[in-house]
């Protein structure tokens, strides 16, 4: 499906499993509880919409664009969101193991309650905001990055 356009939509339970859908746009849009493994959004433009309690991992947000977006309570391990415009994107209590940022702007963007384990592109967080309480996740990441040997 290239170059769709899907607003004032509700997805409910859906399975969009390795759906493709590139050059595509979605506006006023909430998809909750739905299984999207695997999709490719690249290079799409999102505005106004929730993810709610997605499983979706290993799904590809490259080169996109999203504003006003909340990811609540989803799976997003492997996702991709390399060179992705996520400025203000708020990711709450979501799990992003290994998710790749490589390029990606993220001045603004909220993670709140996320599981940041193992993360990459870590240099593209710079600009997000992490509470505290959070912060802990990313331990391994960053020391990574610098070079610094975290031994037991």
């Amino acid at each position: 499906m290239r170059r769709v356009s899907i607003t004032d939509v509700a997805f409910e339970g859906c399975d969009l499993a390795n759906l493709r859908m590139p050059d595509s746009r979605v506006f006023n849009t909430t998809v909750a509880n739905c299984r999207m493994t695997g999709m490719h959004l690249t290079s799409c433009g999102f505005r106004d919409v929730l993810f709610d309690s997605c499983r979706a991992d290993l799904t590809s947000f490259r080169f996109s664009r999203l504003t006003n977006v909340v990811f609540r309570d989803c799976n997003l391990s492997e996702s991709n969101f390399q060179s992705a415009d996520l400025r203000g994107v708020r990711f709450e209590g979501c799990k992003l193991t290994a998710a790749q940022f490589s390029n990606a702007d993220m001045k603004g963007t909220r993670l709140v309650d996320c599981n940041l384990d193992g993360v990459g592109g870590i240099q593209s967080l710079a600009g997000a905001i992490v509470p505290s309480a959070d912060a802990h996740t990313l331990v391994y990441a960053l020391s990574s990055a610098l070079g610094i040997v975290i031994e037991d």
